[in-house]
């Protein structure tokens, strides 16, 4: 078996709790540096640098903001402009990254934090994006139940939703509906789901994997992206099953198990195209000993090489 590749490693927190109303989330990349991913990769041998924290709106100040904002037609959304400032910032980090050579690791913070991250690294050329998820993440202010934005990223990047974060960055889509894959899938809002299934992305839901396996979806998620010299790994904790990761605020029962997310991590990193991974939706305040953290320590650590054997 190859040897492990060693890269230069950029950390970044985002602790935005904006993008849903459970507080608690911004705490996550803390949580998952007192967890010692820092320590962890450095053991991998890569050359890592924690870069801190991207600045983002505290919630007392995005409420003063949202008075300022008139709801459109489609409905409102929670928090819209400070998430959009909060985005744009996030994306300016991330594009500096994909003009590098270093792999970014973005610790959210909920998973709104995505239309920045992808964004960003978007602009260093065609990018595939695996998305984690128990949800789709493809609603739009019309389909929305919540208002939620951390419902919506998968929708923004394709060029669904509101123009202020289908724009952010640069105007218009982002992604191909082509190049991204969604797996572990089980809870998806009904006009979601209509939207979803017509919309030309790969999805892989929990009966799939089931039924396929992990291996095989894996590669298959891979064979899909074949074209593509990078991808961007997207992991909401939630994807896990939650007695195995209580620490979300959205948790959905029959999710991943704890080997099912380390194969995956294991056969993406032998692809050698990841450049950039998210891991969002932590919250401290529901974990058992910062069980949840912990767990992203080892899954990331899968996704950048390390090996049973």
């Amino acid at each position: 078996m190859a040897a492990i590749q060693h890269h230069r490693l950029r950390i970044l927190g985002i602790p935005m709790d904006l993008g849903q109303q459970r507080r608690g989330v911004d705490m996550g990349p803390s949580a998952v540096r007192y967890a010692g991913l820092y320590e962890r990769l450095r053991g991998l041998g890569h050359q890592v640098e924690d870069a801190g924290n991207v600045p983002v709106p505290v919630r007392h100040e995005a409420a003063v903001q949202a008075r300022s904002w008139t709801e459109t037609p489609e409905g409102g959304l929670h928090h819209l402009p400070a998430v959009v400032q909060a985005c744009q910032q996030i994306f300016d980090a991330a594009q500096a990254s994909a003009a590098s050579q270093e792999i970014p690791i973005f610790l959210g913070g909920d998973h709104s934090i995505a239309i920045g991250t992808v964004s960003g690294m978007a602009t260093a050329g065609p990018l595939g994006l695996i998305w984690v998820d128990a949800h789709g993440d493809f609603n739009t202010p019309a389909s929305s139940p919540s208002g939620n934005i951390h419902g919506m990223p998968v929708a923004v990047l394709t060029g669904r939703g509101h123009p202020d974060l289908v724009d952010l960055g640069y105007p218009g889509a982002k992604l191909l509906p082509q190049h991204i894959v969604l797996v572990g899938v089980r809870s998806l809002d009904p006009e979601e789901r209509v939207a979803l299934a017509g919309s030309g992305i790969n999805v892989y839901t929990m009966r799939d994997i089931d039924e396929l396996g992990m291996a095989t979806v894996a590669r298959r998620a891979l064979s899909r992206l074949s074209s593509l010299a990078r991808i961007h790994v997207s992991i909401d904790m939630d994807a896990i099953e939650p007695a195995v990761a209580p620490g979300v605020g959205t948790p959905v029962a029959g999710g991943l198990t704890f080997r099912e997310a380390h194969l995956l991590m294991e056969i993406l990193a032998e692809s050698e195209k990841v450049r950039s991974v998210d891991v969002v939706e932590i919250n401290p305040i529901l974990d058992e000993g910062n069980r949840t953290a912990e767990l992203a320590v080892e899954l990331i650590a899968s996704l950048l090489g390390q090996r049973i054997l």
